[in-house]
């Protein structure tokens, strides 16, 4: 299919009505822009510690659309949307990097020992087409991850036992090398990157296949709402936002800094898990509940699921066992904000991975109604403290206590049938004590 060919059914439209003052808008998405954008960012090449090169694909798309930002010393780029009211008081946050490898050895025969960048198994890398990159820009390689036992044909019946793991897996370089000085010659050494190509394709019922969609999608789908609000003439954000793109997320440290100081809320745009046992969906946005690190802000996270809800967005919650995202090494780091998660559906996370135009759309959706509405609490929310006479405590959050009487009147085997039993009693068989 042409990447500018239209499919309506992959089009959000507008909610019918006019809005009134401090209404978010649902606003169109240009799906053939997210699907071009979303093509242009697979095809570049960006595991984590290698990530210049996306991240100016990524300030020039900025720059398209009319926003201001800056990048920070490590690469980290801050776009900022200004409000309605001074400052900014929330952030969404999504990552370019990707998973990929490292040269760990150059082998005697002439191939490369890699080892992983990110958390990410060899079984999927199996058959890979890679690049090496050297020191030198212009001798860049391809090449293929290999088991050590390739050959069906010589080794039959041995390829499939011989297991699964990196210490089993080695590149094949597609030049005439046959030892390690060959290899060297090349100018390939210990600690090159080698990337993953990330192959993608879309297909016509708007299902997208490719390496990588962890994050470029997510990313794909955040250009595309702030490209809806910059078109917009209606559109009015209640608070100053920022919008920032990291590039160590996959190995643990992505949003660490380059986070406005005074933030009162943050969203992390991720993958959400599509797999058996999982809630997420391919076609529909989701809101993450909780994961490794635990659970997700309690009122944010529901605001998000309502304001989904109030629009029409398809969106459903989700809870991830092996998964984190920015909004942990933010919280990490220190910030005082309350945190959350949306996800765009995703089939084999860090493998042969696939989602769908339609979810990357409701994605986007959501993302524009969130960024038009106010805190989640409005006026608690602009200080980081305050007083507990001002704390939305119980009005929100209810926790009725415990009964103090847990008295019950059970059935004794003495014969003295009725007499109250306190629970730990019961459980011996003794007298409730006298009140």
């Amino acid at each position: 299919m042409s990447e500018r060919t239209t499919h309506p059914q992959h089009r959000s439209t507008r909610t019918p009505g006019a809005a009134g003052p401090g209404t978010p808008l649902d606003l169109d998405i240009d799906v053939d822009f997210l699907r071009t954008t979303l093509m242009d960012l697979l095809r570049i090449p960006s595991p984590s510690g290698r990530t210049d090169a996306v991240m100016q694909h990524v300030g020039d798309r900025l720059n398209e659309l009319g926003y201001s930002f800056d990048i920070t010393r490590r690469g980290i780029l801050r776009a900022t949307l200004p409000g309605r009211t001074a400052g900014v008081r929330r952030a969404v946050i999504v990552h370019a990097d990707t998973i990929g490898l490292m040269v760990k050895q150059v082998k005697a025969n002439g191939r490369l020992e890699v080892v992983p960048v990110g958390s990410h198994s060899a079984r999927f890398s199996e058959g890979a087409h890679v690049v090496v990159f050297t020191d030198d820009f212009d001798r860049v390689y391809t090449g293929t991850v290999l088991p050590l036992k390739s050959s069906g044909h010589t080794f039959g019946d041995e390829i499939d036992t011989q297991g699964v793991g990196w210490e089993i897996v080695e590149v094949r370089i597609d030049e005439p090398v046959t030892s390690a000085a060959d290899v060297r010659a090349l100018g390939i050494e210990v600690g090159d990157f080698v990337a993953l190509d990330a192959a993608p394709q879309i297909t016509r019922g708007g299902y997208v296949k490719s390496r990588h969609l962890d994050d470029k999608a997510g990313l794909a789908a955040c250009l595309a709402a702030l490209k809806a609000l910059a078109e917009s003439e209606e559109a009015v954000l209640q608070v100053g936002a920022q919008f920032l793109v990291t590039i160590g997320e996959e190995v643990g440290f992505g949003a660490t800094h380059g986070l406005s100081p005074d933030l009162a809320e943050l969203v992390a745009v991720d993958n959400a898990v599509v797999a058996e046992g999982q809630n997420s969906q391919e076609d529909m946005v989701s809101v993450g509940m909780l994961d490794m690190t635990g659970p997700f802000d309690y009122h944010l996270s529901r605001r998000l699921h309502a304001l989904a809800r109030d629009h029409d967005i398809p969106a459903v919650r989700d809870v991830y066992r092996h998964y984190r995202s920015d909004a942990a090494p933010a919280l990490e780091a220190g910030i005082e904000a309350r945190a959350a998660l949306l996800g765009f559906g995703l089939e084999s996370s860090h493998g042969h991975e696939r989602t769908h135009l339609d979810g990357l759309v409701a994605l986007a959706r959501l993302l524009v109604v969130y960024l038009q509405s106010g805190l989640t609490f409005d006026d608690w929310d602009r200080a980081d403290a305050g007083t507990l006479e001002d704390f939305p405590s119980d009005s929100v959050q209810p926790a009725p206590p415990e009964p103090l009487d847990r008295t019950v009147v059970a059935d004794r085997a003495d014969g003295q049938d009725g007499e109250p039993l306190s629970v730990d009693a019961e459980a011996a068989g003794r007298p409730a004590p006298a009140t």
